[in-house]
């Protein structure tokens, strides 16, 4: 029996900026349910990867594939349509906007657009909005102690970590094919980083596909089902969290040559 079709399929992705590589020939796949986490050190390419996952950036060649569907060379908003939703390293969210608001932006490609479709209540339109509350409802859910009572508080009354799940709790709303989550634990303390790993499991067993970027490597290995390492815009390894950890070239990255050879 063949194997299903992957949910991202990256192969040959390179992106030069003049005369700078920052990825080079990268090649990537998750699966239907898995949590793959993309790792490096700073300047390694990572969040290059991302940016053109999502379509912030147009790749220089390769290919880009969302079950199946061809990427590389749609807009970001046509890649969001598709199924791809995101977080980012430095949190964005709408601070004049409430909790709810800014979680209800999530849901923006599935409500019709304009002075017409949001006036004349069509059938297409009611069963939109009861889709986009649906998706909020189950977006909330997951944060359900730590957002809820803050649903009708503006963004920029938050904490930085409630800031940070409001943005995921947005992403999710989106109902994603594929969670692409930037360094989702950086800045938190260690009882947050604990609560974050939950989350993000209890994403993937509701069936969600994630690829995240992530430098505390405790939370890396406990979390992932598998990692793939960058350096140089290169990828020097993939594999199980234990394979990769002991992996020569990913201590070399990390600590220099000597640690490795030690």
């Amino acid at each position: 029996m063949s194997e299903p079709q992957p949910v991202l399929q990256i192969r040959g992705l390179t992106m030069r900026f003049g005369g700078l590589t920052a990825v080079d020939h990268f090649d990537l796949e998750v699966r239907q349910g898995e949590i793959v986490s993309l790792v490096g050190p700073n300047g390694a390419g990572k969040t290059t990867v991302f940016n053109l996952i999502s379509g912030v950036l147009r790749a220089s060649g390769g290919s880009i594939r969302l079950l199946g569907r061809e990427l590389t060379r749609l807009p970001a908003h046509r890649i969001t349509h598709a199924g791809v939703s995101r977080t980012f390293q430095n949190v964005r969210v709408f601070p004049q906007m409430t909790v709810r608001e800014n979680i209800l932006v999530g849901t923006h490609h599935w409500t019709p657009s304009g002075m017409l479709g949001s006036a004349l209540y069509w059938p297409g339109t009611i069963r939109a909005e009861r889709a986009a509350a649906a998706a909020i409802d189950d977006a909330i859910a997951l944060f359900r102690e730590r957002l809820e009572p803050r649903l009708d508080d503006p963004a920029y009354s938050l904490s930085y970590a409630n800031r940070r799940r409001t943005e995921m709790a947005r992403a999710l709303a989106a109902r994603p094919k594929l969670l692409l989550l930037d360094e989702p634990a950086a800045g938190m303390n260690p009882y947050e980083r604990v609560e974050i790993a939950g989350l993000i499991r209890a994403m993937r067993d509701q069936g969600l596909t994630i690829l995240l970027i992530e430098h505390h490597m405790p939370l890396v290995m406990q979390i992932s089902d598998r990692v793939a390492v960058m350096d140089h815009g290169v990828k020097i390894a993939e594999g199980l969290p234990q394979e990769v950890h002991s992996n020569p070239r990913v201590i070399e990255a990390y600590l220099g040559r000597r640690a490795a050879t030690a």
